[in-house]
Parts: structure tokens; sequence; C-alpha cells
């Protein structure tokens, strides 16, 4: 990899300091099978989110959204010139469980080009202009692991996630599900497959809050996201202050990012993206305290996200 850092937005690669506030994880626009009629598919809706966003404070959102998925960056990147957010899209595969077996047998063979190409050319389709096609480049890479497991499908992905990284010096995001196999997908990304820790971003540990897990997995080098607050059902906020306390004193508090994860128009209703900043961070701040919480929101995301890129 050659030049300096940057990160690679929509409207072209930018030096990691204008990041400012970052949420490291959300979803603008979303749509999955599992998840019908909760689809995120409304640029008005969106647009509202990231005005809220901004006006409290944010100034980056990297939405983790991949191909296949609804992820939309042609609105994506007219928003970001609207608000004036930087927005940094994905490229990558969810699980085998969000796609039609059509669409999985279609790509199978075919994801580093995928990957790479997204990353380099541009995510829009190839009909467009080539030089409207490049201001919609991706610059993360998402991926997921199974269940407690790395599956076939997962070791498929990451493994092509992990020859598009070294192509191109992008950043890998890896959804956990349920927050679980984090230590394993580290281990196969990092050690068999040898990505450099610092190109690896743990999401979901938030809902495994395991801290011997937790401290292990922050012991490999990658960066951790806590993500996905208030989500019913998940062990989320009334552990997330301890979590994130332990591993700071561990110290571990460069490594750790926050994201909000709205995938659905319910979640988007009752907490949506600018939860992040008008009620979380605030409340972290308390007890963290606010450079500590900073950190975490600012100069964390600044070097998780920015890269020499090679192409």
């Amino acid at each position: 990899m050659t030049g300096e850092p940057k990160v690679r937005t929509l409207l072209g690669d930018i030096e990691p300091a204008r990041l400012g506030v970052t949420d490291s994880h959300d979803h603008l626009f979303f749509a999955s099978k599992l998840l019908p009629g909760e689809e995120l598919d409304d640029p008005g809706a969106a647009l509202d989110q990231l005005v809220r966003f901004k006006a409290a404070g944010g100034g980056t959102l990297v939405q983790w959204t991949p191909y296949g998925l609804g992820r939309r960056t042609g609105e994506l990147a007219r928003l970001s010139r609207e608000t004036g957010i930087h927005i940094v899209a994905a490229t990558g595969l969810h699980r085998a469980a969000h796609y039609s077996p059509a669409v999985l047998g279609a790509v199978a063979d075919d994801l580093v080009r995928i990957f790479v190409a997204d990353l380099t050319e541009g995510t829009g389709p190839a009909e467009l202009p080539e030089d409207l096609r490049a201001r919609q480049r991706a610059g993360l890479i998402k991926v997921a692991g199974g269940f407690h497991t790395i599956d076939a499908h997962a070791r498929t992905t990451l493994t092509a996630a992990a020859v598009a990284q070294e192509e191109t010096g992008a950043p890998i995001a890896v959804h956990l599900e349920l927050g679980t196999a984090g230590l394993e997908a580290a281990e196969l990304l990092c050690g068999t497959l040898g990505v450099p820790a610092d190109r690896v971003i743990l999401g979901h540990l938030n809902r495994n809050p395991d801290l011997r897990v937790l401290r292990a997995i922050a012991g490999t080098g990658v960066f951790l996201a806590f993500d996905a607050p208030s989500r019913a059902n998940h062990a989320t906020d009334w552990r997330l202050t301890d979590c994130l306390e332990a591993l700071v004193e561990a110290g571990h508090g460069d490594q750790l990012l926050l994201g909000g994860d709205t995938t659905t128009a319910t979640a988007r209703r009752e907490v949506g993206v600018p939860y992040l900043l008008e009620t979380l961070a605030p409340r972290l701040a308390k007890f963290l305290g606010d450079d500590v919480v900073t950190a975490m929101l600012v100069a964390n995301p600044a070097r998780a996200f920015a890269t020499s890129w090679s192409r």
C-alpha cells in the first residue's frame, strides 16, 4: 500500500481527521427477506435521521449494508451532499439466510471480483458514466460469522474479504451473530488469512457480554464495535457501560467503536440513528469520562476506517 491513510467515502477519499464524530455502524437503507415489512427504503426518513444526527454533533455515518440488501449508494451520495455528513458505504456479503439461493448462486464464485470492483470502480450500475460510478465507491468490506461458529458460508465470505483486503487495503467489518464467534473470526482473519488486526472490526460484541471473551478478542488487536443500543431482548444497554469500562481498564480503550445498527423501520421509529449522540454518548460519558467516549466516537474511527489504499 502507498500514500497517507484516507477514508473512502461515497464522495471521495478524505483525511481521517475530517470524519469528526462517527457512528461506526448503522444503516440508512437495508432490506432483507428475513425482515418483511421492515425495510429501510425511504429517502425522506433517511434524510431526517441524518439531519438529527448532524444537529447532535455527528460528522460521519458508516453504513454496513452489503451487496444485495438494498444499500442504495446513489441515494446515500445524494444525502451526503445535501447534509454535509460523510458516508462510508460497504461491499461484502451478509449471512446466507438474508439471500435467495439464486442470488447466492450467482455470486458464489465471483466474490473477490465483486468486492474489489465495489471498492475501486464504484457500486453504481454499470450503465452509469464511469466518473459517477467512481464517486460511489465502497470504503468497507462487510461479512458475517455464524452463530457460535464460522460456518461454511462465513468461511467462504471471510476468505474472499481477506483477498480483497490484501488487494485494496480496505477495512473488514464482521457481523457477529448475537455477538458470538468473535474470537474465531479474529483468529481466521488475522491468524490463518493474514489480515492485519487493525484492518478488522468485529461488530455486535455488546450482544454477548462475556468479559473474558471480550478481553481475549481485544488481545488480538482488532477493533471492537459496540452497537445496536436498546435493541429489545438483547443484552445491550444495561451491560454496555460495564463492558466498555472493563476493556478501557484493561488498556483497550483505543480499539473501541460505537454505533447504532438501525436495521428495521420499527427500530428507526423507536430509537433510530440520533439516539447514539442524543442519549447514549452523554450517558456513557457520565460514567466513563468525556475523553474516553470522545475517543470511541472520533479518534478510534479515524484509525479504524482509514487505510493506505493501494487501488
